[in-house]
């Protein structure tokens, strides 16, 4: 299919007098254009309005109708405006005829007689600008067409980045509530009298857990990383200490297997370094987790070096050596993509989703490092992240006592609220509140909240932001607005599943006091609770 500026340009010559067309025919005939010719200006315009005409030559005077007339007729109308008009004339070469013909739309004279020359050269320049102007056009079209496929691709790009952003919502939600109740669960049966076996089970059940957890929040890490939404928060980390609390935790699961987990430091590591402490650890534990469930035999390490130093800094290279079943040189490029394994059966073999090590390259780019592997197929693999970190001084870093639960000193005389659709949550909940000698009053609808602060008197709510009927936003909103004085002011800790900023912002517009994610820490909830009641009382 031929484009517009392949066409033939078509070309109308009108003159009353016959001799002086076929003189125009000849000079002009050549085979990218076509010549269409008429004696009438009458029937001149009925061809413009029929056909695609790019350039016309028209005589001045004629009997019917003059050149003037003709184009200021022309160049009224939409269809045929855009012609280039070049008058043929042999009457003076007077300014006031020159200008009548440039006012009426005419973009150039030629002059009886003709000379061949300037008319074959003329007549060229015109055809070359038409040409010129049909490309533009057509790019132009081109353009408009790729703006609107351009649009509609954002739409439905924005479309589907809000589909998925809902959908991590919800299943962060529907995910996490249970997981809550579990580890809450477990939590509190280790507060309890259990032997041997039941401790082992309880153990047992809290990693399972956990582990499921660290596999939804790796989902939604790499959905926030991906939409720009995640953030790195630095604050002073002992490294040698933090090393060997990753050891510890990771030292359980390679006994199980056998394995031994060694830490290697380098004996110049500083004192305190100013780290994302929580995103390192996730680097370390997956990495960690891999390379214990990849190795049957031998020896895991966590290696820490020093790889250069500067005033203030220090260039930091942490490594997780194993000597597991290794990887090809075909597949390395492979195992830091989402959702991708060194070979097709390691899923099958070893289970896993293929998100840690993405979410490991993900986290160590974001924070400024590099990750990278070396590996032998059948001896092993070394996962390693480099990084500079600012070094604090030895007084920056003193650390603070880390509270339990049996560190924490009763209420007295404390009444709290709580929202909480799920059975199980309920249960988890009431039982840590009663454990810190509160008085707790259970309810699962946002309704039955402002009924229950109506009739009673509540020193804290603990709401939960998914309910039926009337979720945890508007019973906030209620609270806060319709309320008699006093009792609209009661502090609000909104208890959400969700891990989205978006939707804790939406519970801090609503008018709670301070929001706790769940699965939550039971120590950083009573001092949530301290807090809050320490200032309304």
């Amino acid at each position: 299919m031929s484009t517009p500026i392949d066409q033939k340009i078509n070309i109308l010559i009108v003159d009353d007098r016959i001799e002086n067309i076929i003189a125009l025919e000849a000079l002009l005939q050549r085979d990218d254009i076509n010549l269409i010719t008429t004696t009438s200006p009458n029937e001149a315009l009925k061809i413009c309005w029929e056909n695609d005409i790019a350039i016309g030559l028209i005589d001045v005077q004629m009997p019917e109708m003059d050149g003037f007339e003709l184009v200021e007729i022309l160049k009224s109308n939409p269809r045929t405006k855009d012609m280039l008009i070049l008058f043929v004339t042999a009457i003076s070469k007077e300014t006031k005829y020159a200008v009548k013909g440039f006012t009426a739309g005419a973009v150039d004279y030629l002059y009886k007689p003709l000379d061949p020359f300037v008319t074959g050269a003329k007549v060229d320049s015109f055809i070359s600008l038409v040409r010129s102007q049909r490309l533009i056009k057509q790019k132009n079209e081109e353009l408009e067409e790729y703006q609107k496929e351009l649009i509609k691709a954002k739409d439905q790009a924005d479309q589907a980045r809000k589909t998925k952003e809902n959908f991590l919502a919800n299943m962060s939600h529907e995910l996490r509530t249970p997981i809550n109740g579990i580890i809450g669960l477990a939590h509190l049966l280790k507060t309890t009298n259990l032997d041997t076996e039941q401790a082992e089970m309880v153990n047992l059940l809290d990693l399972s857990s956990s582990s499921l957890l660290g596999v939804i929040n790796d989902i939604l890490d790499i959905s926030k990383i991906e939409s720009g939404k995640f953030r790195i928060v630095r604050s002073e980390t002992n490294i040698r200490k933090f090393c060997q609390s990753v050891s510890d935790l990771m030292k359980f699961r390679a006994l199980e297997k056998g394995l031994q987990l060694e830490v290697d430091l380098d004996p110049t590591l500083p004192g305190c370094i100013n780290a994302d402490s929580l995103r390192l650890n996730q680097i370390l534990i997956n990495l960690l987790s891999n390379a214990i469930k990849f190795t049957e035999r031998g020896l895991i390490k966590l290696r820490v070096r020093v790889l250069n130093t500067e005033p203030g800094r220090v260039e930091l290279e942490f490594s997780v050596i194993d000597t597991g079943i290794g990887i090809a040189d075909g597949s390395l490029h492979r195992v830091f993509d989402s959702f991708e394994q060194a070979e097709d059966n390691t899923a099958q073999r070893f289970g896993g989703t293929g998100l840690g090590l993405s979410i490991v390259k993900k986290l160590g780019e974001l924070k400024g490092g590099s990750v990278y592997v070396e590996s032998k197929l059948g001896e092993g693999s070394t996962f390693s992240f480099r990084n500079w970190f600012d070094v604090l001084q030895e007084d920056q870093a003193a650390e603070k006592k880390k509270l339990t639960i049996s560190d924490l000193p009763k209420f007295n005389k404390l009444s709290v609220l709580v929202a909480e659709d799920n059975m199980v949550n309920q249960f988890m909940i009431t039982k840590i509140l009663k454990k810190w000698n509160i008085n707790v009053a259970v309810v699962d609808d946002g309704s039955k909240v402002l009924d229950k602060l109506i009739s009673e008197e509540f020193d804290l709510v603990l709401m939960d932001t998914h309910m039926p009927m009337m979720d945890g936003f508007e019973a906030t909103r209620l609270i806060r607005t319709q309320l008699p004085a006093g009792k609209n002011q009661v502090p609000i800790i909104s208890l959400s599943a969700a891990v989205l900023d978006e939707e804790q912002q939406a519970a801090m517009d609503a008018g709670v006091n301070d929001v706790l994610s769940k699965p939550f820490d039971p120590v950083v909830l009573y001092q949530k609770i301290v807090n809050l009641v320490g200032e309304s009382r």
